[in-house]
């Protein structure tokens, strides 16, 4: 089983590529939550699991991270850039 992380400043629209970013800034959406996230990578057919009290290694506020299982299958350019689009449609 192959685990995939996705802290929300992969998809945050306010970090810049060296501060984390992963997606493109059109893809990227303003200050996500983890709970969005992992609802987000529930809609594309994934199981996840919210630990909210890790902090991403260039940040220095807790904002927690989601863990995306068996998401072997696509590149995690793929994964993260089809939950930033999910996220973005559940805020409209």
């Amino acid at each position: 089983m192959v685990e995939n992380v996705i802290w929300p400043a992969y998809l945050d629209a306010g970090c810049s590529r060296t501060e984390g970013r992963r997606v493109p800034r059109r893809v990227a959406v303003p200050e996500p939550t983890v709970d969005e996230i992992a609802r987000a990578a529930g809609q594309v057919g994934y199981d996840t699991v919210i630990e909210r009290e890790k902090t991403y290694p260039r940040e220095h506020a807790a904002r927690g991270r989601v863990l995306v299982k068996d998401a072997d299958d696509d590149g995690k350019s793929d994964l993260l850039q089809a939950v930033a689009a999910y996220v973005a449609a559940l805020r409209e």
